[in-house]
């Protein structure tokens, strides 16, 4: 009988993960990820990580499986929180859930379920796995989208690799939510109707700028208003002697000067906001909302624009550096001067897009069809061919 570790969160997905395997005849056993026990930065006064362990447990002893909770704080502290931190103080935005399912469930997390002599780990993800084999007769691993298109989690777990997805099950990624929700409930399962959780990956209720600001510390500057006539939106590009230096020039974010626009307001750090981002300004006055454009960490400036269409939010072209390329399907891997069509996404839950990826020596060019909004330094784009996901990148 194959050994399973589920990962169970205290979530209704991993509940059902854990059920449906047992009635597939493995041998399962749950573990609880504790990954936050740090007081030196408050997180909530409830505590959110003690009622999903118990939820955890209580859906253990009713399936009659072992269960257990690991300590991962301080590889959670390491390797997401304290990354975070640099990460926001260098003007970047990570994505934690991406890190987090890199970094902690399918590396020190499943090294503990193997050593546990494990087989597979099995999360409560909305994703699939498929084998293909391919002409030499060598066998990967497929990561696709879930079946559920309004739950698809194969985004998060762009960044894994062929040894993780050979280890893995995703039971529940054949399934819509709803689906998951009725088997929990005639099963008889705590879980059926818990809400899903929407903190920071394992961490739990939190708002970020209160979690941000207790450990990079307020800094006030200037928000300037740019115009949408701003005359670099309306330059026509320079004429280009090869496809490469077109792409790099189309990929530059623009540089803002204070001059350039008109100050509107102040605010407590710059390192506290992303492109994009309307909350947490408080300018008013203003025809239309506006929206953070850029941001400077080095003058703590904050660069806005008016209204969701403002040009300044907008690019076409982004640049992934090969060290920070990964490759799901390394035998699809593009070498310099190839390019490939894809369909592609810069943030959870966006509709894909259609892009072309160039390769460089010194990286790949993602050029999508359409201009996105908020490409945003630290942020995954991944990219897909149907449902596959085949590779990612960290957006420079």
């Amino acid at each position: 009988m194959k050994k399973v570790v589920v990962g169970l969160s205290g979530g209704v997905d991993s509940s059902v993960t854990a059920y449906l395997l047992k009635a597939q005849g493995y041998e399962v056993i749950g573990l609880f990820m504790k990954n936050w026990h740090d007081d030196s930065v408050t997180i909530s006064n409830e505590c959110p990580w003690l009622e999903d362990s118990n939820d955890a447990l209580i859906v253990a002893e009713k399936l009659g499986i072992p269960f257990q909770t690991v300590d991962l704080s301080e590889q959670y502290k390491e390797k997401i929180v304290d990354y975070m931190f640099h990460e926001y103080e260098m003007g970047r935005t990570p994505n934690p859930d991406v890190l987090c399912n890199r970094e902690i469930k399918f590396d020190v997390f499943m090294k503990i379920a193997l050593d546990l002599g494990a087989d597979y780990v099995a999360t409560g993800h909305y994703c699939q796995k498929t084998i293909q084999t391919l002409d030499s007769g060598e066998e990967v691993y497929n990561l696709e989208a879930g079946v559920d298109s309004n739950k698809d989690q194969s985004y998060f777990l762009c960044q894994l690799s062929q040894e993780q997805l050979s280890k893995t099950l995703f039971p529940i990624g054949s399934l819509l939510k709803p689906e998951v929700r009725e088997i929990a409930a005639k099963a008889g399962l705590i879980t059926a109707g818990k809400k899903d959780s929407q903190g920071l990956c394992f961490i739990g209720k939190v708002r970020l700028p209160d979690f941000l600001q207790q450990q990079l510390k307020p800094k006030k500057g200037v928000i300037i208003e740019i115009p949408s006539s701003f005359s670099e939106y309306h330059k026509a590009p320079p004429e280009f002697k090869d496809q490469e230096a077109a792409l790099e020039y189309a990929s530059k974010k623009i540089t803002y000067k204070v001059t350039d626009g008109k100050q509107v307001g102040e605010h407590q750090g710059a390192h506290y906001f992303t492109n994009g981002q309307r909350k947490g300004l408080n300018v008013g006055g203003t025809k239309e909302p506006l929206f953070v454009i850029a941001t400077d960490v080095n003058e703590n400036v904050i660069y806005t624009g008016q209204g969701k269409s403002h040009p300044g939010l907008y690019r076409n072209t982004l640049f992934v550096t090969a060290s920070e390329v990964h490759w799901v399907r390394p035998d699809l891997k593009l070498d310099p001067g190839e390019n490939m069509q894809v369909m592609a996404r810069i943030r959870y839950r966006q509709a894909l897009e259609k892009a072309t990826l160039f390769a460089t020596d010194q990286g790949i060019y993602v050029r999508f069809e359409s201009a996105q909004s908020a490409i945003t330094a630290g942020q995954f784009v991944a990219w897909y061919v149907g449902t596959t996901l085949l590779g990612s990148g960290v957006i420079g």
